[in-house]
C-alpha cells in the first residue's frame, strides 16, 4: 500500500515575537510525519510573492516534498503574540494564498495515492479551500486502512456547525482539545456532561476510529470503540507550546500507520509534542532516540 501522509490547508509565517518562522498545522504536521520517515507532502498555496518564495526555499532545506500551488493572492501570516506562559494568541489575516488552494489534476493523482491526510477546520473558512479538501478525502481510497484525521483547530470563530458537521462525517479519525470540546459541546447541544462522555457520544455518532482528546496538563486520551488510553503530560521547560498538537497528531499518526497498538503510539506522540514544547518554534528536529521509536 502506498505509505504517502498529507498535511492539507494552510501555509504561512509564523510572525513571533523573535522574528517570523514558518508556520501552519499541515506543514507542522507533515514536517514531523517526514521525520519518522513517512512520505509525507504539505498541500496548499501561497502568493507569487517573496513570503511565498521563502516558504518553499524553506520546504525545500527541511527536505520536505510539497503540492503546493501559486495563485494570486498573498502569502498568509499570522502575528504570534506569547503570554506570560508561553501560550500562543493568533491573529489570522484572511484573504490569503491558502483560503483559494485549488482543486488541480496533479491533486486528484495524489489523493488516489494517500494513505492518510490531517486537515483542519481554519482552511475551509473560505469555500474555494473547502470544496478542495472535501474533494481530496471524497477522492482518497475509502479502505480500512486510510486515516482521514480531523484536527478541528478552532481559530477566531472562522468555523460553522455545518463545516464541523461535515468534516466530522468524512473523518475517521477525530482529534479536539477541551476547550475546543466545550465549544463543540455547546454548538452541538450537549451540555451538563462530562468531557469523556461528549467523546463517547462523538466517537459513536460519527463511528470513528479513534477520537484523540487534549487536555494541556491534565493528560491526553485517546477513544475507541470499547477501550481508552490515557496519559499524563510530561512537566518539561516551556519555551512556547506553537506546533505542539501537530507534533502530537504526526507522531500518533506515524506510530498507527507503523502498526504500533494504540497505547504506544499515544505515548509516543505525548513524549515526542512534550519535546516540542522545549523548543522554539513548530519545526525543531526531534532528538534520534524519538525517530527511533518507530
Amino acid at each position: 500500500m502506498n505509505q504517502i501522509v498529507v498535511g492539507m490547508g494552510e501555509a504561512l509565517w509564523d510572525c513571533l515575537p523573535e522574528g517570523k518562522k514558518i508556520g501552519g498545522a499541515p506543514a507542522n504536521f507533515a514536517y514531523h510525519v517526514s521525520q519518522f520517515g513517512f512520505d509525507s507532502r504539505v498541500v496548499s498555496a501561497v502568493g507569487i510573492d517573496a513570503d511565498g518564495d521563502e516558504i518553499l526555499d524553506v520546504f525545500a532545506q527541511k527536505g520536505l516534498r510539497t503540492q503546493i500551488e501559486r495563485v494570486p493572492y498573498p502569502t498568509g501570516t499570522v502575528q504570534v503574540t506569547l503570554d506570560a506562559v508561553g501560550v500562543p494568541c493568533y491573529e489570522i489575516k484572511e484573504g490569503v494564498a491558502w483560503d483559494n488552494i485549488p482543486f488541480t489534476d496533479e491533486l486528484k493523482r495524489l489523493a488516489l495515492n494517500t494513505r492518510a491526510v490531517c486537515f483542519g477546520s481554519l482552511a475551509q473558512r473560505n469555500e474555494a479551500s473547502r470544496i478542495t479538501i472535501n474533494r481530496f478525502l471524497d477522492t482518497m481510497p475509502d479502505g480500512a486502512e486510510q486515516l482521514k484525521i480531523f484536527d478541528i483547530n478552532l481559530r477566531q470563530g472562522f468555523y460553522t456547525k455545518e463545516i464541523l458537521c461535515d468534516s466530522m462525517r468524512r473523518c475517521n479519525v477525530l482529534k479536539i482539545n477541551d476547550e475546543e470540546l466545550v465549544t463543540i459541546s455547546r454548538i452541538f447541544g450537549y451540555p451538563g456532561i462530562d468531557l469523556q462522555d461528549k467523546c463517547w457520544i462523538l466517537l459513536a455518532k460519527y463511528n470513528l476510529k479513534m477520537l484523540i482528546l487534549t487536555c494541556g496538563t491534565n493528560g491526553s486520551y485517546v477513544f475507541t470503540p470499547g477501550v481508552v488510553s490515557f496519559q499524563e503530560t510530561p512537566r518539561v521547560p516551556v519555551a512556547d507550546t506553537v506546533g505542539a498538537g501537530d507534533s502530537f497528531t504526526a507522531a500518533f499518526t506515524s506510530a498507527i500507520l507503523s502498526g504500533k497498538p494504540v497505547q504506544e503510539a499515544h505515548k509516543l506522540a505525548v513524549e515526542v509534542s512534550a519535546y516540542v514544547c522545549t523548543q522554539s518554534g513548530a519545526m525543531p528536529e526531534l532528538p534520534q532516540i524519538l525517530k527511533d521509536r518507530i
